[in-house]
């Protein structure tokens, strides 16, 4: 599997979203991915505007701007919404939260940028200019368009009683709205892309006692870019609308396990170096 440099780099980084270039390094050596990759990925998060640069080579630290910021904790909100409906079996209040924009064609390139970011958001197009989510979405919603200058031309309302095409069951109208067998399908695929990580790091762990990160990262790597791929094309929708068993749900746990063990085998100490941030949170709600 192709690892991405640029969900490497943003693997380390720690609880405060800062990333710090040794660690960086580091990963990235034991990862097989060279310096270059690493110096050029990093420019890029500074010339998009999500991180500033404090220091020089590998004593540099890069910190997350507002702008960064906002970015990484919209995705860590949704990753975290997903366990956390897990561990609790439910996350629906039964409404539907809908946004209706009408953007003028002069500014065009901020419609496109709000429809796109609605669907990162895990929102579905009803109709041309409408989007729904079962999630209280609000206030993401207006600071995006806050950011995007199109606050005037926005609507947001929220229902219990939603139609579509003339479908009014809400499991049916998620399974028409959303691409909920294609991100089954996928989740599946992980499984069994993965199922055999639990007993290969139990195994290396028993022959060696601990794993160093040259055989760590690179197997939490590619578990990390394949789970990540598939969020993205995730709404996390409360399980009420979900089908059941559901194979996300299978996915997620698989994940846990695999995280929690990588931190008791990693030889060089607490953490495992990498994606430590997310697992601030996803460790807390699973236990």
């Amino acid at each position: 599997m192709t690892i991405p440099t640029r969900t490497l780099v943003l693997g380390t980084a720690r609880r405060d979203g800062t990333i710090r270039a040794e660690d960086v390094y580091r990963v990235a050596e034991a990862s097989g991915q060279s310096a270059e990759q690493v110096r050029s990925c990093l420019r890029r998060l500074v010339s998009e505007g999500l991180y500033e640069r404090n220091g020089s080579g590998r004593k540099a630290v890069f910190a997350p701007t507002p702008a960064g910021a906002a970015t990484l904790g919209t995705r860590l909100r949704r990753v975290r919404l997903s366990f956390s409906q897990d561990a609790a079996g439910r996350g629906w209040d039964r409404n539907w939260r809908l946004v209706a924009f009408a953007v003028p064609e002069a500014n065009r390139a901020s419609r496109d940028a709000l429809r796109d970011r609605l669907r990162d958001l895990g929102g579905a197009p009803i109709q041309g200019g409408l989007y729904v989510s079962p999630h209280p979405w609000e206030p993401d919603v207006r600071d995006l368009a806050n950011q995007l200058g199109v606050a005037d031309n926005l609507t947001l309302a929220s229902t219990d009683d939603l139609e579509v095409g003339g479908e009014t069951d809400p499991r049916r109208l998620a399974a028409m709205l959303w691409p909920i067998d294609d991100v089954a399908t996928a989740y599946e695929r992980f499984v069994d892309t993965f199922r055999h990580l639990p007993a290969e790091l139990e195994s290396l762990r028993q022959n060696r006692g601990r794993v160093s990160d040259t055989e760590l990262f690179p197997r939490m790597l590619a578990m990390g870019v394949a789970h990540d791929e598939i969020s993205a094309m995730d709404p996390f929708l409360p399980p009420e609308l979900l089908p059941r068993p559901w194979a996300g749900r299978a996915a997620r746990e698989l994940v846990v396990k695999c995280r929690k063990l990588a931190h008791q085998v990693r030889e060089s100490g607490s953490g495992t170096g990498l994606f430590d941030g997310y697992d601030s949170f996803v460790l807390d709600i699973t236990g």
